[in-house]
C-alpha cells in the first residue's frame, strides 16, 4: 500500500529551487512533477495556509482568517493570535470548533488510517494539523507540545530536549527529521506523514530573500530533505511512497512599515463603540472588524483606506454590506462565519531587492529590507509544489493553476478515499499516472475591476483570478489612487 510523505518548506519560493541553492530538491523536481503556477490562499500567511492544506477549504470554509484575527465568539474587541495555547482555549470554550471543516487527521481516522505531522514552525501552524485530537488517531509533534498531550514526554524521553532556536534553525530541523524517520515513519508508519521546516521562512524574515543567511537556511532545509529521501531508499520504502513538496506562501521585501493601528485610531476609529474598529495586522495585509458590526463604519473605514498611498486591494464581506470601490471577499474564498468585514492588501511593486529578487510591499511589521508576506502581490501568490513517486508522472512541468486547497483532496484520491469532492480544492489529476495532459484542461481567467471617487482622487482596483473547474485561484490584486 502506498504511503504519502509531505515536506513543507516554509516560505520557499519556486525561483529558489536551483541546483546551486537546493541541489536535492532541484533533482527531485526535475525527475517528478513541477507545478509552475501554484497558489497559496489570501492573506498569504502561514497558519491559514496550513489549515487550507489539511482541509482543502478556503479560509471562509475552515474559519481561520489570518495569523491574527478576531474570534467574535470569544472577544469581539480583542485580536486573537492563532497560536497555542489560544487555540486550545478556543477549543475548550467553543465545543472544539477550532476549524470549521474537518482536517485530514480526522478524515483519515474514519477509514482506519493515520496522519502524523512533525513541525518546527509556529505552534499555531502545528496545532491545526490535528486541531481536534479527540476525533483522530493521528498526532502532532512540536517543540512546545504534542497532540495528544501524553505523546510529548515519550518524544522527549526518546530523543531528548529540543535544541534551542537559531539562525538558520539547523539543529531543530535536523532534530525534527530524526523524529520523523526514526519514530513516525519507522514505528508508527502512518498513511500520511508530514514534516514542516521553519526554514527558509525564519531566516528570510530576519535578513531577506536570498540573503546570505537565507541561502544558508535553504541549504540546511535541502540537506534534511535529501537525508529523508536517502532513508526512504535505504529502507526500501521509496517505491511505495508518494512525495509532495510544497510551501505555504511566496515572499516580498518590505518597502516600509506602516503603523496601521495608530493610524486607524488617529483617523477617528476607536476600538469599540460608535465607529469602533478592531485591527488585525497580518504582515503584508490587514483585516478589520467593526465593533459593533456596522455597515456604515465599514464604508467610512474603506473610504479612508482608499486615500492612503500604501493601500492596495480591499475586499469586503457580505455582512459588511455593499461598499463602493471594494470587491467581494468571496473572490479569495474568505467569506464565511468568521470573516472580517474588510481585508486589505498593502500596495506592492516588482522592484528587486539588494539580492536581485523581485517584489516589494508595504507591511504592518518587520523592518525595511527584511522579508515579509501576507499581501496580494503575485510574488507572494506563487509558491512551491513538486511531486514524485509511484503515483505521479515523470519529468512533467505543468503551468496549470494549482493551490494549497488542492493538497487534501489529492491526498484522499491517492489513498483511494472519498471526501475530496466536498472540498474547495480539486484532485490534481493532470499529475497522476493515466491522468489528462495539463494542456487539455480548460482554464478560465477573470479580471474584476471597480473604482470609487474619494477625497483626493479616484481609487481603482483590479483582482485577477483563474478557475479550473469549480476551484478558483487568486492571481493578484492591485490598486492605485489617481
Amino acid at each position: 500500500m502506498t504511503s504519502i510523505f509531505i515536506m513543507v518548506f516554509d516560505g520557499l519560493q519556486p525561483l529558489q529551487i536551483t541546483p546551486e541553492l537546493m541541489p536535492r530538491l532541484a533533482a527531485f523536481a526535475a525527475a517528478g512533477v513541477r507545478f509552475e503556477n501554484h497558489h497559496p490562499v489570501f492573506p498569504t500567511v502561514t497558519r491559514i495556509n496550513a489549515a487550507s492544506m489539511v482541509t482543502g477549504r478556503y479560509p471562509g470554509g475552515h474559519g481561520l482568517a489570518g495569523n491574527t484575527m478576531v474570534m467574535r465568539e470569544l472577544d469581539p474587541a480583542e485580536p486573537f493570535s492563532v497560536l497555542e495555547p489560544g487555540l486550545r482555549r478556543l477549543s475548550e470554550s467553543n465545543g472544539g470548533r477550532v476549524l470549521l471543516s474537518p482536517p485530514l487527521a480526522e478524515l483519515l481516522t474514519q477509514y482506519g488510517k493515520q496522519y502524523v505531522a512533525v513541525g518546527v514552525g509556529t505552534s499555531g501552524n502545528a496545532f491545526v494539523h490535528n486541531a481536534h485530537p479527540e476525533r483522530s488517531n493521528g498526532a502532532t509533534i512540536h517543540p512546545e507540545f504534542c497532540l495528544p498531550d501524553d505523546l510529548y514526554p515519550e518524544i522527549i524521553s526518546r530523543f531528548g530536549e529540543w535544541p534551542d532556536e537559531e539562525y538558520p534553525n539547523a539543529a531543530r530541523v535536523r532534530h525534527a527529521g530524526r523524529i520523523l524517520t526514526e519514530f513516525v515513519m519507522a514505528d508508527r508508519q502512518p498513511d500520511v506523514a508530514l514534516l514542516w521546516s521553519s526554514e527558509p521562512d525564519k531566516s528570510q524574515h530576519r535578513d531577506g530573500v536570498n540573503s546570505e543567511l537565507g541561502k544558508q537556511a535553504l541549504s540546511v532545509a535541502d540537506a534534511e530533505f535529501g537525508r529523508i529521501l536517502d532513508w526512504l531508499e535505504e529502507t526500501g520504502r521509496q517505491d511505495q511512497t508518494d512525495v509532495l513538496v510544497l510551501s505555504d506562501h511566496g515572499y516580498s521585501t518590505i518597502t516600509d512599515v506602516i503603523p496601521i493601528e495608530a493610524m486607524v485610531r488617529d483617523a477617528g476609529f476607536p476600538v469599540e463603540g460608535d465607529g469602533g474598529v478592531v485591527v488585525a495586522p497580518n504582515g503584508g495585509s490587514v483585516i478589520f472588524y467593526t465593533n459593533p458590526p456596522s455597515e456604515d463604519t465599514s464604508d467610512r473605514l474603506a473610504e479612508w483606506l482608499m486615500t492612503q498611498p500604501w493601500c492596495g486591494s480591499i475586499l469586503s464581506s457580505e455582512s459588511a454590506g455593499h461598499i463602493a470601490g471594494t470587491l467581494p471577499l468571496e473572490l479569495s474564498g474568505g467569506d464565511g462565519e468568521r470573516a472580517p468585514d474588510l481585508a486589505m492588501s498593502f500596495a506592492w511593486n516588482h522592484d528587486a531587492n539588494e539580492n536581485g529578487v523581485a517584489g516589494h510591499a508595504f507591511s504592518a511589521g518587520g523592518a525595511p529590507g527584511a522579508g515579509q508576506h501576507g499581501s496580494m502581490s503575485p510574488h507572494e501568490l506563487r509558491n512551491t509544489l513538486v511531486a514524485g513517486g509511484p503515483s505521479f508522472k515523470s519529468r512533467l512541468r505543468s503551468a496549470l493553476p494549482t493551490g494549497n486547497t488542492d493538497i487534501a483532496p489529492t491526498v484522499l484520491a491517492l489513498l483511494g478515499l472519498p471526501g475530496g469532492e466536498q472540498m474547495d480544492g480539486r484532485v490534481l489529476t493532470e499529475a497522476l499516472n493515466g491522468g489528462p495532459d495539463p494542456d487539455e484542461i480548460p482554464v478560465m481567467s477573470e479580471h474584476h475591476s471597480v473604482y470609487r471617487n474619494v477625497p483626493g482622487g479616484t481609487y481603482r482596483q483590479t483582482v485577477r483570478t483563474s478557475r479550473v473547474g469549480d476551484t478558483v485561484y487568486l492571481d493578484e490584486g492591485a490598486a492605485r489612487l489617481e
